[in-house]
């Protein structure tokens, strides 16, 4: 019998895991680089940390996570409001993403750490979303933030953080980039600047439904007018290079908002090409769907494959304000590494190395064999070659399928004749050759 898994989740084989654990070391190793610091937070999260952050549909779905005991006891449940009985029911919840638990952290731990914080977390999220390809319901994030800098460099350095991983996978990709207060100042350019929600929902699809259909929604689903629209056309319709675009872009938007979002921008995107950071295109319809971005906002393409986003972020001028803590202005990516670990299967772009396996399996001849095997294998081991000896004295057949089956592709054996000269029968199970040699001899030729 085959017992379920949950739509949406996964299990993963030694193998899977080999080629995960590459995309989380090659993350990592940038951030640290850059002098990020590792935290983790709980799982669980109280729903007053959660509720409230994402916009309502995000609120939809968090996996909220019943109280412990006869949740019921003098409970009204019959009022059908679904956000009155889930108050009444759940305290609890699965975190949506790494940055609102980061806040609290921050707030939290105020006194502990030092600000500028240079924070990354690698974390399973949750979410309560309908599971499709490049879509699941339980997913890791690999997060960067900066909180406690209005700097602009810190964008700058975020996006050289997004090329040199994107890099070190050798996946080609395409940085989306905008700025929240450009957005703004587009909806106040056409008369709505209190329906900006509505208008980036709808242009945010710009490359999924095409202009015609982001047209037809903000008429007929979002009651624009047709003047509002031919106002908005123009600016969704900008071709040519990034500093074109904002040239022209000048000469459309006027006013404070839309002044500090192009010179923001102008900043991040001439820095980062004096910087060598390539591959960044400026998207005036990329709107993310989070509420807490203010400025900066960030989203990666694979070049190569038809998958969703696979790293994002932007900048949050007050997200810990939420929490009792004002004024820290903070930015921050995340790397989607279930999606980025989707591209590189599909592209076949894992190394040699990100796969290896052991690279010598012992055979068990018996006690006295298997104890000369053993020391021999602690030898190579500190050698730094994976080394490991079968457990049990069975039929050599089966210890040659285990080896084949984990595709070992050296096997030592070691019998009496070997054991009394102190070398190794050495077979190469690709070439079936054969050599005697010695420990030292052995290390050198695996090496």
């Amino acid at each position: 019998m085959t017992y379920k898994v949950i739509k949406g989740t996964r299990d993963f084989l030694p193998m899977q895991m080999q080629k995960r654990n590459y995309i989380f070391d090659t993350i990592r190793q940038v951030y640290t680089l850059h002098g990020f610091q590792q935290i983790e937070t709980p799982a669980l999260e109280g729903l007053d940390t959660l509720m409230g952050k994402y916009g309502e549909e995000g609120d939809k779905l968090l996996f909220k996570i019943l109280n412990s005991g006869d949740f019921t006891e003098n409970k009204d449940l019959t009022s059908g409001d679904y956000k009155q009985i889930t108050k009444q029911i759940c305290e609890k919840g699965l975190r949506y993403d790494l940055t609102v638990p980061f806040a609290r952290f921050v707030v939290n731990h105020q006194n502990e750490i030092s600000f500028p914080f240079k924070r990354y977390q690698i974390q399973p999220v949750w979410r309560a979303d309908r599971p499709q390809k490049g879509r699941y319901r339980e997913f890791y994030q690999c997060d960067a933030d900066i909180i406690g800098s209005d700097s602009l460099l810190n964008e700058v350095e975020l996006m050289e953080i997004i090329s040199e991983v994107f890099a070190l996978l050798k996946l080609r990709t395409t940085i989306k980039f905008n700025n929240r207060k450009i957005l703004l100042a587009i909806a106040q350019h056409i008369g709505k600047q209190d329906r900006l929600t509505d208008i980036t929902v709808a242009i945010d699809k710009l490359d999924k439904i095409g202009f015609d259909n982001v047209v037809k929604e903000l008429r007929e689903e979002r009651g624009f007018s047709q003047e509002e629209i031919d106002k908005l056309t123009p600016i969704l319709t900008l071709g040519g290079t990034n500093e074109e675009k904002l040239s022209s872009l000048k000469s459309i938007l006027s006013g404070e908002t839309a002044e500090k979002g192009i010179e923001e921008t102008e900043y991040v995107l001439s820095r980062c090409k004096e910087q060598g950071t390539e591959n960044i295109e400026l998207d005036l319809t990329l709107a993310r769907g989070l509420n807490y971005y203010t400025g900066a906002i960030v989203e990666v393409k694979a070049a190569d494959v038809q998958i969703g986003s696979i790293c994002g972020g932007g900048r949050y001028d007050n997200l810990t304000g939420i929490f009792g803590k004002e004024g820290l202005s903070g930015v921050g990516i995340s790397f989607g590494a279930d999606r980025i670990y989707d591209c590189l299967e599909q592209l076949n772009l894992y190394p040699e190395e990100a796969t290896a396996q052991t690279d010598i399996l012992f055979i068990n001849f018996g006690e006295k064999e298997s104890l000369f095997a053993c020391n021999v294998a602690k030898k190579l081991r500190e050698s730094g070659i994976k080394a490991e000896v079968y457990p049990e004295n069975a039929k050599l057949k089966k210890q040659m399928n285990y080896a084949n089956s984990k595709q070992i592709k050296f096997v030592a054996l070691s019998g009496e004749e070997e054991m009394k000269q102190n070398k190794i029968s050495l077979k190469n199970m690709l070439t079936g050759e054969q050599q005697l040699l010695s420990v030292e001899e052995i290390a050198c030729h695996i090496s």
